[in-house]
């Protein structure tokens, strides 16, 4: 028998504690995917020379510079990517007349939720781009939003979210909808520390394999948020990159980015689901 559904804000609790226990372990690989993502030369090659360079010209703190909005929006992004994925799963279930998630609704729903999410990071994202970009003159988030506003009016701050959407669209039916599969294939768990590990397996294999189908989004998403206007549409951008740079392009920073999301994906579910079920115990108490 399934469990019965928590309240949203159990939902969105444990997704915000999740996001943010990620960031703070991952975030030194996404500045190096930003860095692969925006170069169009061979400087920033290799996740670990890449750290290194940043390293030594740039100094260590700067692995963690912008960390402040990706921090600020880790809680929303996450809390929204699983009440999201949850709600509409409840939605698409009554909607089709299923009384438990299959494989197909299990895509269809992260699709849906990684379209909600989008629109909740957009703004972080932006000002994280500009922050991690090397040639960055501005100082923190505050700095970002001024110039934005200013340059481009409040809705500027929204720039790039089709090619965001894109990326969480297509991270989101990939990682929920695997995980779904992976599931099914996995044993009964017996212990906590089993279901632990189920759980981190599953999200790995899901992060992973969310992140195959989302990069070339993800590169060109990068490149609009850093300011070029050659990149405009998405799709068009990824043609454009990879007719000029060759297929490879759109996968630049793939390991770093894989690296964070495959591994994260797996703390992500197990921080998620842990806090799910203290959540569940003390609601039931009640």
């Amino acid at each position: 028998m399934s469990e019965k559904p928590l309240p949203f804000i159990y939902q969105f609790a444990s997704g915000a504690i999740a996001g943010v226990s990620e960031i703070l372990v991952m975030y030194p690989l996404d500045v190096v995917k930003t860095r692969q993502q925006l170069a169009t030369t061979s400087d920033y090659n290799g996740t670990i020379r890449c750290l290194r360079k940043i390293v030594a010209e740039e100094g260590f703190s700067r692995l963690y510079k912008g960390i402040t909005a990706p921090i600020l929006m880790e809680a929303p992004k996450r809390a929204t990517k699983f009440a999201a994925n949850d709600e509409w799963g409840k939605f698409y279930r009554k909607q089709f007349g299923v009384a438990e998630m299959n494989q197909s609704l299990a895509v269809l729903t992260g699709a849906t939720a990684g379209a909600t999410e989008s629109f909740v990071v957009v703004p972080f994202e932006l000002i994280k781009i500009k922050l991690q970009d090397k040639t960055s003159k501005f100082n923190g988030m505050g700095d970002v939003m001024k110039h934005v506003i200013k340059e481009n009016g409040l809705f500027g701050m929204y720039k790039g979210l089709e090619s965001t959407m894109w990326r969480h669209v297509a991270w989101n039916a990939g990682y929920f909808g695997l995980i779904h599969q992976v599931r099914t294939l996995m044993p009964k768990p017996k212990t906590s520390s089993e279901k632990t590990m189920i759980d981190l397996t599953c999200g790995t294999i899901g992060g992973t394999f969310g992140t195959i189908l989302n990069t070339p989004f993800d590169v060109v998403k990068s490149r609009i948020q850093a300011g070029s206007s050659k990149y405009i549409w998405t799709v068009p951008s990824v043609l454009t990159v990879a007719k000029e740079e060759g297929f490879a392009a759109l996968y630049k920073g793939f390991i770093p980015k894989v690296l964070r999301l495959g591994p994260g994906g797996g703390i992500l579910l197990v921080v998620f689901t842990t806090c799910m079920d203290f959540f569940r115990t003390i609601h039931e108490k009640k």
